[in-house]
């Protein structure tokens, strides 16, 4: 039988065996982490305690394990989130790098709105790529330029081409030493950037559909890949639906920063919708563009609709 002495000694002889690192990836009940020192990948199972308290590490996740003499290891310990995106679900996350596109495919602003505000919601920081722009010709370039106008304001815009090297090392020197997710419309052109930055990822591309106009996917599971510059990437499926409707209506103003350099409006729950004497309304086409104005109103009718 142990005593309670040789018990306290083979927890603390685990403690020291203890080693740290990063899920790259969930398979089911077990999980891939990549050792913080080393960089060597194991295939890690959880302890039942995990099962019992109904925890599970995600992409992300911070965790202690141990070596189980096998080649693969035991998670032993989660370690505290610093915050977690719900979608993608990634732990730990320092920044959102969103690709949008103006030809094949042509993304409206609309949708970088969408974008952006659920980002504003997670309260990470967020890059604007406007990817592809060896595609684009004089007409094209002047609407880019007003878009950029619009965007540099609030968010760190940057121009990229995969094809011709446009803003590669830019885009270099904003993910290292980082934890980001590239999010953006299937066929913006993530993997094709992460390819061209870091060709040892060897991430697959899809051909834009000529009939729908619209990228096929071709990342189907969230994995967090490593740099060889320092940092990491989670490589996610291409989103084609951006639900809004979780936001509370009379919030969703938080999430326009532009609302906040107007004065104050007439009534302090004003929702810049139908209200008299909103500076938000007034300040349009002036400090706030109309487009995001246009957006914000029918979000916000839309998450009203959705109650």
């Amino acid at each position: 039988m142990r005593t309670a002495e040789t018990q306290i000694e083979g927890k603390e002889e685990i403690a020291n065996l203890r080693k740290r690192g990063i899920v790259t990836r969930f398979h089911s009940n077990m999980v891939t982490v990549e050792d913080e020192k080393t960089g060597e990948r194991f295939l890690c199972r959880l302890r039942g305690k995990f099962r019992l308290q109904n925890l599970r590490p995600i992409v992300g996740d911070r965790v202690e394990y141990t070596e189980d003499g096998f080649g693969s290891g035991i998670i032993e310990n989660i370690l505290p989130r610093k915050n977690v995106l719900e979608k993608p679900k990634i732990a730990n996350v320092d920044q959102v790098i969103l690709v949008t596109t103006l030809k094949d495919p042509d993304i409206p602003p609309r949708m970088i709105d969408r974008f952006l505000v659920l980002v504003e919601k997670s309260g990470l920081d967020v890059v604007i790529i406007f990817n592809k722009i060896d595609l684009l010709n004089a007409e094209d370039m002047k609407r880019l330029d007003e878009l950029v106008e619009i965007y540099s304001k609030y968010y760190e815009v940057l121009l990229t081409s995969a094809k011709r090297g446009d803003g590669l090392k830019e885009l270099i020197d904003i993910l290292k030493g980082k934890v980001s997710t590239m999010a953006g419309i299937s066929g913006v052109g993530k993997s094709s950037l992460l390819n061209a930055i870091s060709p040892g990822m060897r991430l697959k591309t899809g051909e834009l559909s000529k009939k729908l106009r619209r990228g096929r996917h071709t990342t189907t599971f969230t994995e967090l890949l490593r740099f060889s510059f320092g940092g990491y990437v989670a490589d996610t499926p291409g989103f084609a639906n951006l639900d809004i409707s979780s936001i509370d209506p009379r919030e969703l103003k938080e999430y326009f920063p532009e609302f906040k350099e107007v004065g104050a409006c007439e009534f302090s729950d004003c929702v810049h919708i139908d209200e008299p004497g909103c500076a938000v309304k007034e300040a349009v086409g002036k400090i706030i563009p109309e487009s995001r104005y246009s957006s914000y109103r029918e979000f916000f009718l839309e998450i009203v609709g959705s109650k």
